[in-house]
C-alpha cells in the first residue's frame, strides 16, 4: 500500500492468497481514532478499500473496531471483522477535581455492578461481527446490540447460523449459577434474525454441515435437535435408556451431561456419551441411538481420543481411538473402536493414567503420548497409530528419582456410615514396615480417588502437601472421597473421613496420637467444620476456608465480581435454599458458630488478594480462635490471589507448613515464628524460620 499512516491488525489467510490490514490516515491526532479496512488478494495491484466509518451498512455513531483483528475464513473466502458504538469519552474541559467518582448500584441492572466493573476491559474492547464476501463485496452485519454472540464455522460456509442472546436473564445468575438464552437463526447472507427459542436453559450448537443444532436440556437429562431447514425439534434420547446425565452428581442443581465425542459423516450422526459408553444418535430422531461400546456391566469408562482437530467429522465406517479406565481399580488404556462393526480391541490396560491428548503428525500415522503413575514418571513414548502397544520411550526426563525414597500409593476401600462402599487413596513411605507406627496427614478435597495413577513430582504447590516429599519424610498420607448430602456438606465431609481414618487405624501402622489435616478452599472449609466436630487430630492446616457461610452468601467473589449465592444454593456448597428459607441450615454448616469447641492448633492461609474466597473468612476464623484463647496462626501473602502465586511466596508457605507438621507431628523444635510471631515491623526481613 502507498497509505500513509498508522497501521494496524495486518492479518493474512492459511493458504496465504489474501490480506487485511486497518489504516488511520487522520493527521489530527483524534482521540478516537478513525480507522479504515483494506482488503488485498494475491495478484492484484492494490488493496480495496472494504469499510470506512461512514459506510451505509454502518450503525449511527458506530465504527471500525481496532480491537477486533480481521479473520479470515480457512478457504480464505470470507472476512469477518468488527464494528462497534463509538465510546463514551469524558469532558476534556473539567477538571480532576470536579469529576465525581460515585458507583451507583441499581436493582435494574442485570449484571451486578462489582461484575461490570470486572469486565469492564471487555466491555470496552466489545466488538460485533461483521462478515465480508470477498467474491461478491457485500458486507453483512450479524451481531449488534440486540444480538451479541453468533457462532461460525471455521469455513464461513453455513448460509445459517445460531445466534444467542442472554441480557435479559443475566440477573438470575448470582443466584441460580447459569443464565438462559434467548437462541436465533441467522442468515449470513443478510443478517436476517428469527428467534427459535425463548429463555432456553440450554446451549445450541450448529452440526459441522450445518444441518442440525444440538443441545442438551438439563432440566430435563435429554439431548434434542432442531432441523434449520424445517424448524423441527426432536427429542433424541430418553433418560430411562440413556443416562447422559452426571450419575454422581451430588450438588443440588440439574447434573451436566458426560458431553460429545464427535460428529458422523455429513451430519448422518451424532457420537454422546453416557458415564461409561459411547452412543451413536440420530440427530433427525428417526433411528433409535446405537450403543457402541459394553462398558457398564465392567465399569469400565470409554472416551474418544481426537487424532485430527482439523477434520469435521469421522467417517461412519472408520475405527477411531478410545481411552480406557477402569473404575474399580483406576487402571487407565487405550483400544480400537470399530464404528461399523462395533468391534473393540483393548490395545494396552495397566495402573497408569495415560495422557489427555495424544499428539499426531499431519502426515503420518506417527504419534506421542505419555503414561505415568505415582512412581512412574511421564516421559513421552513414541509409536505409530496401528502400533501402539510397541511403543518406545524416547525421553529421560527425570533420572535423578532413581536418588530419592519415593513412597507408594494405593486404593482403600471401606464400608461407609450408611453402608456403601467409600474410596480414599494411602500413600506409604519406602521401607515401609506395618509393624511400626507412622504419623498422619489426612489431605482431601472432594473426590480424588480416580488420580490414582497420577505422577506427582515434588515442588512447592501453592496450596497442598506434595505427596511424594511428604512420603519421603515419613508420613502416611490419606486422601477419603467425600460423599455428599444437601444441606450437610460438614457432616457428609465428617462422617467419610471419621470412618476412613478408623478403617485406616484398625490396619495398626498409623500413630494415633500423631495425625493432621490438610486442605485448602472447599477443603480448608471441611477441616475447619472437622474442628469443631473431633478433637482426634492433633493439628490442622486450613487454607481460605469459609466458616461463616451467612457472611460468605453475602458476599463477592472478587475475580469475577459475581455474588456468592449461587454456590451456597445450587453449587459446591450444595446448601440447597436460600438464607431466608432456612437459616438453620446455614448456621448448622458454619464452623464460627462452634469455634469454641476447637481444641486443635490450626495453621490458617488466607491471602489479601483472594479473589474466590473472601479473605474476610480467615480473618472471622483467627479472630474468634484468637477471642476463644485457642492456638491458631494466619499468614497472609500480601497482594496474592487464592493461593501464593510467586514462586518465593509458595516455597515459604511450604516451608512453614511443614514447619508446623513436622513440630506437632514429628517432635521438631517449635520454628520463631510460631512460637513469638513476627511483629509488622519485621515483615520481609526476619522470615522466624
Amino acid at each position: 500500500s502507498e497509505l500513509e499512516g498508522k497501521y494496524a491488525n495486518i492479518v493474512i489467510s492459511e493458504d496465504g492468497q489474501e490480506m487485511a490490514y486497518m489504516i488511520n490516515q487522520d493527521t489530527t491526532n483524534a482521540v478516537i481514532e478513525p480507522y479504515d479496512l483494506y482488503h488485498w488478494s494475491s495478484g492484484n495491484a492494490q488493496a480495496d478499500l472494504v469499510a470506512t466509518n461512514e459506510d451505509n451498512f454502518m450503525e449511527e455513531g458506530w465504527m471500525l473496531s481496532q480491537s477486533n483483528k480481521p479473520r479470515f475464513s480457512k478457504n480464505g473466502n470470507k472476512m469477518i471483522f468488527g464494528v462497534a458504538p463509538k465510546p463514551l469519552m469524558q469532558d476534556s474541559t473539567i477538571l480532576d477535581e470536579e469529576i465525581v467518582n460515585v458507583e451507583v448500584w441499581s436493582h435494574t441492572d442485570q449484571v451486578l455492578y462489582t461484575t461490570q466493573e470486572v469486565r469492564e476491559d471487555r466491555e470496552l474492547n466489545r466488538s460485533y461481527d461483521c462478515v465480508y464476501n470477498i467474491r461478491s463485496r457485500k458486507i453483512t452485519q450479524l451481531e449488534n446490540l440486540e444480538l451479541t454472540s453468533v457462532s461460525f464455522d471455521e469455513d464461513l460456509e453455513h448460509d445459517v447460523l445460531i445466534g444467542v442472546q442472554d441480557k435479559h436473564y443475566q440477573r438470575s445468575v448470582s443466584w441460580e449459577g447459569h443464565d438462559y438464552n434467548d437462541v436465533y437463526l441467522i442468515n449470513s447472507n443478510t443478517g436476517q434474525k428469527e428467534m427459535i427459542f425463548e429463555k432456553l436453559y440450554g446451549d445450541v450448537r450448529l452440526s459441522p454441515y450445518g444441518k442440525y443444532g444440538v443441545w442438551y436440556s438439563r432440566p430435563d437429562s435429554v439431548w434434542n435437535s432442531i432441523n434449520i431447514q424445517s424448524k423441527d425439534v426432536t427429542q433424541l434420547t430418553d433418560y430411562n435408556k440413556i443416562k447422559s446425565y452426571d450419575e454422581l452428581n451430588d450438588r443440588p442443581m440439574d447434573a451436566w451431561p458426560y458431553g460429545t465425542a464427535a460428529w458422523i459423516g455429513q451430519d448422518e450422526g451424532l457420537i454422546i456419551y453416557d458415564r461409561y459408553d459411547l452412543w451413536h444418535v440420530d440427530p433427525s430422531g428417526k433411528n433409535e441411538p446405537i450403543q457402541l461400546t459394553s462398558g457398564r456391566k465392567d465399569k469400565i469408562e470409554y472416551r474418544y481420543i481426537n487424532l485430527d482437530r482439523d477434520i469435521k467429522s469421522i467417517p461412519s465406517d472408520t475405527t477411531i481411538l478410545l481411552s480406557v479406565f477402569d473404575e474399580k481399580d483406576k487402571s487407565g488404556g487405550m483400544a480400537y473402536l470399530n464404528l461399523q462393526t462395533k468391534e473393540l480391541t483393548l490395545i494396552d490396560k495397566g495402573p497408569y493414567q495415560y495422557s489427555g491428548r495424544i499428539l499426531k503428525a499431519k502426515n503420518s500415522s506417527d504419534i506421542v503420548y505419555t503414561k505415568e503413575n505415582f512412581e512412574l514418571f511421564p516421559d513421552l513414548i513414541h509409536t505409530q497409530v496401528d502400533n501402539i502397544k510397541n511403543g518406545i520411550k524416547i525421553s529421560n526426563a527425570n533420572p535423578q528419582q532413581s536418588d530419592y525414597d519415593w513412597g507408594s500409593i494405593s486404593l482403600m476401600k471401606w464400608e461407609g456410615v450408611d453402608g456403601n462402599e467409600m474410596e480414599g487413596l494411602v500413600v506409604l513411605p519406602d521401607n515401609f514396615d506395618k509393624r511400626k507406627k507412622y504419623p498422619l496427614i489426612v489431605n482431601f478435597y472432594e473426590r480424588s480417588s480416580d488420580n490414582l495413577h497420577r505422577h506427582r513430582a515434588p515442588f512447592p504447590h501453592r496450596s497442598t502437601i506434595n505427596y511424594s516429599y511428604y512420603s519421603n519424610k515419613g508420613y502416611v498420607i490419606f486422601n477419603p472421597d467425600i460423599h455428599y448430602r444437601v444441606g450437610e456438606p460438614g457432616e457428609s465431609c465428617y462422617d467419610a473421613v471419621m470412618t476412613g481414618v478408623a478403617a485406616l487405624v484398625k490396619q495398626g501402622f498409623i500413630d494415633e496420637d500423631n495425625m493432621g489435616l490438610q486442605g485448602h478452599s472447599w477443603g480448608g472449609y471441611q477441616i475447619a467444620h472437622l474442628l469443631t466436630r473431633t478433637n482426634m487430630f492433633k493439628c490442622a492446616e486450613s487454607g481460605a476456608p469459609v466458616v461463616n457461610m451467612i457472611s460468605a452468601y453475602g458476599g463477592i467473589r472478587w475475580g469475577s465480581g459475581m455474588s456468592r449465592m449461587f454456590q451456597y444454593e445450587h453449587t459446591q456448597s450444595r446448601l440447597g435454599a436460600t438464607l431466608w428459607e432456612d437459616p438453620e441450615t446455614y448456621i448448622a454448616n458454619s464452623p464460627i458458630f462452634n469455634a469454641d469447641k476447637i481444641e486443635t492448633p490450626v495453621l490458617i492461609l488466607h491471602n489479601d488478594k483472594d479473589g474466590a474466597v473472601p479473605w474476610y473468612q480467615g480473618i472471622e476464623f483467627f479472630v474468634a480462635m484468637r477471642r476463644l484463647n485457642k492456638v491458631a496462626w494466619m499468614l497472609n501473602y500480601n497482594d496474592e490471589p487464592h493461593w501464593p502465586v510467586k514462586r518465593q511466596n509458595r516455597i515459604d508457605f511450604n516451608r512453614r507448613m511443614e514447619q508446623f507438621f513436622d513440630h506437632y507431628l514429628m517432635g521438631e523444635p517449635m520454628p520463631e515464628w510460631m512460637e513469638k510471631g513476627v511483629p509488622a515491623i519485621e515483615k520481609g526481613i526476619n522470615k522466624g524460620y
